[in-house]
């Protein structure tokens, strides 16, 4: 049990240490990806903090998996490059007891990764979804700020609106958009009283829909305008690529409607969810088998090949996702799963079965 207690808070401090360099890194990045969007007005700065935070989940749902890895090899490789390891294997400690005695703290992060991927993250995504779908928190509508013109496609759009009430309702709209037909540079602009977003649940698509204005349609050295009056009128709003609102989308359902959906999409993104946590045990037993080091390489001598099987792992389980989108169903996913498994195992037992080998070789 000394050796279990021993083996499990060296890892686990390992494991914690790793993950809070890791999740700084990708808080960073994160950071100022959503910083560029409130620079350039697509994000305000009061649902900033607030977004980040219900991201975290998320976060940490990637980053605990590669902490325990990371951790487990630099833990281990710290006990062979010290020789602790002679010390544990004459007391009996063989690399199947080793492995047994690791899937303790495996074990704890795999909850842990579960509850995240399942549970936990998918509820902060719908909830920062919501403070992203939100007019006044800019993302929610892209085109339009409060008392702003805002320009797009080098200035052929621009948008104006003079108040956003607090549940959306815009007041005095501008829109001006100018498009080439043929040899021509037309030109739309469109007025209106109130106008609001219109959200289309099933699609997740938005329309800017307004109401009593009119609507202007001309060509420059052309005199005459066209006037079209409406009571109603609504566009399709396009997102912008890579937006954060598009980006999160499936993200923000909940796990239980993805077990029920037939949807290959949504599918693909359960499957996902819960390979995170699957993978782990799997993992661990690869960083105890890559390991294996001396004093003389030192505990950093197999991160770099580590590092190369955890990567092809993530890619797998990236096709994997792809193919079940792809209505090819889940067997490419369990596939990459059962591979890595017997991948670990075999890296496990390396030593008795090139052991094995020479015999036959022998014989």
């Amino acid at each position: 049990m000394r050796i279990l207690r021993y083996l499990t808070r060296d890892i686990l401090l390992h494991t914690l240490a790793v993950s809070v360099v890791l999740f700084l890194v990708v808080f960073a990045g994160r950071f100022i990806r959503y910083l560029a969007e409130a620079a350039v007005g697509s994000l305000t700065g009061d649902v900033l903090l607030p977004i980040m935070l219900f991201k975290l989940p998320g976060f940490f749902e990637m980053i605990l998996p590669l902490g325990l890895f990371i951790g487990t090899l630099l833990s281990l490789g710290r006990l062979y490059a010290e020789s602790e390891m002679v010390v544990l294997r004459a007391c009996g400690v063989g690399p199947g007891k080793l492995a047994i005695y690791i899937m303790v703290p495996a074990l704890a992060v795999m909850s842990c990764v579960g509850v995240l991927s399942l549970l936990v993250a998918p509820e902060g995504s719908a909830r920062a979804q919501v403070l992203l779908d939100n007019p006044r928190s800019a993302e929610g509508l892209h085109l339009l700020n409060e008392g702003r013109f805002r320009k797009q496609r080098r200035g052929d759009y621009v948008t104006y609106t003079e108040r956003i009430d607090d549940d959306g309702l815009m007041h005095n709209i501008f829109v001006f958009e100018r498009q080439a037909e043929g040899l021509v540079n037309a030109f739309t602009a469109t007025f209106a009283a109130t106008g609001e977003i219109v959200f289309e649940t099933e699609t997740g698509r938005r329309y800017l829909e307004l109401r009593e204005g009119s609507q202007y349609r001309g060509a420059p050295g052309v005199r005459a305008l066209e006037e079209i009056a409406f009571s109603l009128y609504g566009e399709l709003i396009p997102e912008p690529q890579n937006s954060l609102r598009g980006a999160g989308k499936v993200d923000a359902i909940a796990t239980e409607v993805l077990w029920h959906s037939d949807d290959p999409r949504l599918l693909g993104a359960l499957w996902w969810r819960l390979s995170l946590p699957l993978m782990v045990p799997t993992i661990a037993v690869i960083a105890l088998a890559l390991s294996r080091t001396d004093a003389r390489r030192g505990r950093y001598a197999k991160v770099g090949p580590a590092m190369v099987v955890l990567l092809l792992y993530f890619l797998g389980l990236t096709q994997g996702r792809g193919a079940v989108e792809n209505s090819d169903g889940p067997a490419l996913i369990i596939a990459v799963h059962v591979a890595f498994a017997f991948l670990a195992l075999l890296l496990l037992h390396w030593e008795r079965v090139t052991k094995g080998w020479r015999v036959v070789r022998r014989a």
